[in-house]
């Protein structure tokens, strides 16, 4: 039963409970912090410094110094270990998520009347690669539909831009995984988001004058027509090398089933994407048909009758199997939609599994001296004047980073949980994202080069069409720092869901799924109704971005009921009534859902010192409001004195 403590009573009766505070014994137990951001109470946004608490180098006997030299290359292997885990997580990831979704982007890519129009094609873009996990995927199928004249290049250019912002869904996913701390989950959530904003933001600027002038798609018809480009060689397997041993033994897929379907190939929707023959052989036989006359014989080949009959020859390819594949769901009898369920739940406690693992050791790892070293060369500029070109050499890092591990998803999701502990800064991790962008186009045009003779000329076209919209975009929002917002804007994303962290659910759920299915929905129904309904809504945002800016810098020139929003109602100018809502709903789904695991008198007990616990270490801002500080902090107070 809980006693008011004696301090705690005369300080509540007190008239001046500061001085009381103040007068407090220096002896008494202070309790940690219930906010995680007292650590960071001057700017949440600097890198922390990881304390090494162990014993220095020089203290240490030859016994100690052996010891950790052995606990650091344990470390490391482990290190190499959970990565390697994680990469190849993220493969299957993507083989789950087109198990899953890939027929139906091949569907939705066939309606091509659909692709004509540039935002339905930018949407459609931006699901068929959520749905496949892999821009590298989407763009392939573009390519295919290209090269048979389903679809021309300058209808494929918005299709190649959605792919853009659909490859950028994986590493916000994985920044999620780092929610256990608000700094951390403010810091990564920025990290990976910086990339979304970056491409909307692009897309925003860039693809109406696509649609107006052509741009990209003129620009690239002159490289195509000035050059005589010769077929080459595959792009290098990199990193593949390494990681398809494990992958293609858990699952191989048939690709071509997808750009089958989008091409409008009716054999291909009974296929599985499940591949069983990786050993085969295609022969090739002439046949004898028959024929209503000699006008629909086989041109050049013979053509003959007999009797009553017109008879021409036709080339027949069989395909025969020689070996099955060796992955374990190649004997399995289970539906596409059944093997992509089973691998997207492995994979993604896989993913989190290894995310979690990495982000402890990295922080066991890095501490003392070594942080200081990593830091310094990751984040220090070079000395004046040559500052700017710090950012740069980023660019051209992540780049060459990228195109060695050949998927950008890969690289963003690896730097999302370093700059979420700290190691790399926001504005450190942005050029290298845009580095990534590039990295992944450079690998587009090497595979686009080694296409066949007859689709070569769309295939690098297409690939050079995303290579010149992402250098059109760094050149928007990197250069000058006054254009860098997309920092700014993740800054200020970041911020909101480390203080509300069940925005960023919400946040991934407006602008990868709903927002692109609204505007798909719009375009269908006709470009009337799609201006007439979003025209209003950007004049709406536009008004309310310049009176924010307005309202924070220079408010004596708004009238003044504009200066503040509270002539609105609460929730549509803060988020802590829907916070309260989110709460109650959490609050009754764990009574509801708990309580039968709580009956025992024995357990109460446990669980009131493990609630205990919880309030001192960790923090939960759902459960936290903001307009009930006081009962917030006697709840707390009550909680931690039982």
């Amino acid at each position: 039963m809980y006693t008011p403590h004696t301090e705690a009573t005369s300080t509540h009766n007190s008239p001046n409970p500061t001085n009381d505070a103040d007068t407090a014994p220096k002896d008494s137990v202070v309790l940690p912090a219930y906010s995680t951001e007292d650590k960071y109470e001057d700017d949440p946004w600097n890198l922390p410094e990881l304390q090494d608490n162990g014993l220095k180098w020089s203290e240490l006997d030859t016994k100690g110094k052996v010891l950790r030299v052995l606990t650091a290359i344990v470390k490391f292997i482990l290190l190499v270990g959970f990565l390697y885990m994680f990469v190849c997580s993220l493969d299957v990831l993507s083989s789950a998520f087109q198990l899953v979704g890939g027929k139906a982007a091949g569907d939705i890519f066939q309606d091509n009347a659909v692709l004509s129009n540039p935002v339905a094609g930018l949407v459609i873009g931006v699901l068929v690669t959520l749905l496949v996990q892999s821009s590298s995927t989407s763009s392939s199928i573009v390519v295919s539909m290209v090269s048979s004249g389903l679809l021309e290049v300058q209808s494929a250019v918005p299709v190649i831009m959605g792919a853009n912002i659909g490859t950028s869904v994986t590493n916000t996913i994985v920044a999620m995984m780092q929610a256990g701390d608000r700094n951390e989950f403010r810091r990564a959530f920025a990290g990976a988001t910086v990339h979304d904003f970056f491409n909307w933001l692009s897309v925003l600027i860039l693809l109406p004058l696509e649609a107006a002038t052509g741009v990209l798609y003129k620009l690239t018809k002159i490289i195509i027509d000035s050059f005589n480009i010769q077929g080459g060689n595959n792009a290098p397997d990199l990193l593949n090398v390494i990681t398809d041993p494990l992958t293609d033994a858990i699952i191989e897929l048939d690709k071509n089933v997808i750009s089958d379907i989008a091409t409008g190939d009716p054999a291909a929707r009974n296929k599985s994407l499940i591949k069983i023959w990786c050993k085969t052989e295609k022969i090739t036989t002439l046949v004898n048909i028959t024929v209503p006359s000699a006008a629909n014989c086989t041109t050049g080949a013979l053509c003959w009758v007999e009797g009553n009959k017109t008879l021409t020859q036709i080339n027949v390819t069989e395909t025969i199997n020689l070996e099955r594949c060796n992955h374990i769901f190649v004997y399995a009898n289970l539906p596409d939609l059944a093997v992509g369920l089973i691998l997207l739940a492995l994979s993604l406690l896989i993913l989190c599994t290894c995310l979690i693992l990495i982000v402890k050791l990295l922080n066991s790892m890095l501490k003392g001296q070594v942080a200081v070293v990593i830091k310094k060369v990751l984040n220090t500029d070079f000395p004046f004047p040559f500052g700017w070109v710090t950012g740069y050499i980023a660019i051209m890092v992540g780049a060459g980073m990228t195109f060695i591990v050949q998927s950008s998803s890969v690289f963003t999701s690896a730097i999302t949980p370093l700059v979420g502990i700290g190691v790399i800064s926001l504005e450190r991790a942005y050029p290298l994202t845009l580095g990534s962008n590039i990295g992944t186009t450079t690998t587009a045009i090497l595979a686009a080069m080694a296409a066949p003779g007859e689709t070569l000329a769309n295939s690098l076209q297409v690939a050079l069409c995303h290579f010149f919209f992402n250098i059109a975009g760094i050149l928007l929002w990197y250069p000058i720092p006054f254009t860098r917002i997309p920092i700014r804007l993740a800054r200020a994303l970041g911020n909101r869901t480390a203080k509300y962290r069940w925005f960023a659910a919400l946040y991934l759920l407006l602008c990868f799924l709903l927002m692109p299915l609204t505007i798909l929905g719009l375009s269908l129904a006709g470009w009337q109704v799609l201006v007439g309904v979003a025209v209003p809504i950007v004049v709406l945002a536009i008004f309310i971005i310049v009176v924010n800016l307005m309202q924070a810098r220079c408010p004596q020139y708004l009238p003044s009921g504009l200066r503040d929003w509270d002539f609105l109602p609460r929730p549509l100018h803060s988020m802590a009534p829907w916070d309260r809502v989110v709460t109650s709903g959490m609050a009754f789904c764990g009574a509801r859902c708990c309580c039968k695991c709580c009956q025992s008198t024995d357990d109460e007990e446990k669980g009131l010192q493990e609630r205990k616990k919880s309030l001192e270490i960790y923090d939960n801002p759902v459960l936290t409001r903001d307009d009930e500080p006081q009962e917030t902090s006697k709840e707390t107070m009550k909680a931690t004195q039982l």
